[in-house]
């Protein structure tokens, strides 16, 4: 582990400023060409009005050069000529402005282009570039438990720097050692139920943190693998008045009008577990009013022909609060089941007497919660029953029902 996580930090550390060296260039780049054009164009306009003050100066030297000559030439001539050539020199000269030039710029107004250099910048950038990076021996959060659930793994982590202050938690995972990791969950609570995982495949997480009043995350966990040999809840697929998700794990209770009770795929809760059935309106303008026999829960068999699940060998809540034991009423009452509700049934076993696959006298202590309450009782059963089905069943459309 040391030696694998020292060559994979220097791998890290060299890709890191190599990257700072590519991007650090070309941002240099950028910025030099950026003061370059600048220049140029400071150099354009400043340029511009004296090149054309220049041109006028030299047409009227031109000029004034042109008409020297040809008055020369009208005083060199014969006399007949030079009456004709003064007057057209006269003339010409009458014509011409050469008492007038365009007004040139002083000096002080003239640009004189220079670069200012701050040497300071070299002086932040090392401190900043020696005070970049550190290499830390032990990170202040590891992952400490991997627990089955069904389709799941609750994964949770713990400090082992009692000087650290998390803020928030970055649970990543990844599938095989060649992929990448990808984000999983960011909170701050110390664990987090993992869903949608194949059973029986390794997975491997790692966890880091943000320190309280931090941007940047702590170093990572040390990467571990978890798996799960629970098979992810499903809901039977078929039944009329229900449509399920493509994992089969959501059930919405349509609008047909057929009645009955939706059961698991197959008897996939096992004592010892905890099954959680979230309750989402769907629709919550096309639900009319709950129904006495809408419940959820779990029972020994699948029966066909029931309309509920308030009947013998089942335990269950209605939507409106009331736990039924062997279709029976308890007197204890949950509140009722609402959008954004979730119920959750604990099992344990508690045999009486001798069990055997023929028969006998078997008992669960039953742990229903419901928004913050929670009902306990004794459900006595007249065989072993390692495992159970879980079921619903609601008269009016518009529920929709994740379980896991």
């Amino acid at each position: 582990q040391i030696k694998d996580s020292a060559t994979s930090t220097r791998d890290v550390l060299e890709q890191h400023f190599s990257d700072l060296k590519g991007t650090l260039k070309k941002l240099l780049d950028e910025r030099l060409m950026s003061l370059l054009q600048e220049v140029d164009v400071i150099e354009q306009e400043s340029i511009k009005p004296l090149d054309e003050c220049q041109k006028l100066i030299e047409h009227g030297v031109s000029t004034a050069d042109d008409l020297l000559r040809e008055g020369e030439s009208a005083v060199d001539g014969d006399v007949g000529q030079q009456n004709e050539k003064l007057c057209n020199f006269t003339k010409k000269a009458l014509h011409i402005q050469l008492d007038s030039l365009p007004e040139v710029p002083s000096l002080v107004d003239v640009p004189c282009l220079s670069a200012q250099l701050d040497d300071c910048l070299l002086t932040i950038l090392k401190n900043q570039i020696f005070r970049h990076g550190t290499v830390a021996s032990r990170p202040p959060v590891q992952l400490e438990e991997f627990v089955e659930k069904p389709g799941g793994i609750l994964v949770r982590w713990c400090k082992v720097d009692e000087d650290f202050t998390a803020q928030d938690y970055r649970l990543q995972l990844r599938k095989s050692p060649g992929s990448p990791f990808e984000d999983v969950y960011v909170g701050s609570e110390p664990e987090f139920l993992v869903l949608h995982i194949d059973p029986h495949v390794d997975y491997q997480f790692r966890v880091c943190a943000r320190g309280d009043g931090r941007q940047e995350w702590s170093p990572w966990s040390v990467p571990q693998s978890g798996r799960t040999s629970l098979v992810p809840h499903e809901w039977t697929a078929g039944l009329e008045g229900y449509s399920l998700s493509s994992r089969r794990n959501i059930a919405l209770r349509n609008d047909s009008q057929s009645c009955g009770v939706l059961y698991s795929k197959a008897p996939t809760y096992f004592c010892g577990q905890t099954l959680t059935f979230r309750q989402v309106l769907f629709e919550i303008e096309t639900v009319g009013q709950p129904d006495r026999r809408d419940s959820l829960g779990v029972c020994v068999e699948q029966r066909s022909g029931d309309e509920s699940l308030q009947r013998d060998k089942a335990v269950c809540i209605s939507t409106n609060g009331a736990v039924f034991v062997n279709g029976k009423e308890m007197t204890n009452q949950l509140p009722a089941v609402t959008s954004g509700s979730t119920v959750t049934f604990d099992m344990e076993v508690v045999q009486l007497g001798p069990c055997s696959n023929e028969g006998g006298n078997f008992k669960l202590r039953v742990t229903i919660s419901s928004n913050n309450r929670e009902v306990v009782f004794d459900w006595v059963l007249d065989q072993c029953c390692g495992s159970l089905y879980f079921g619903c069943s609601f008269s009016y459309p518009g529920w929709k029902v994740l379980v896991f």
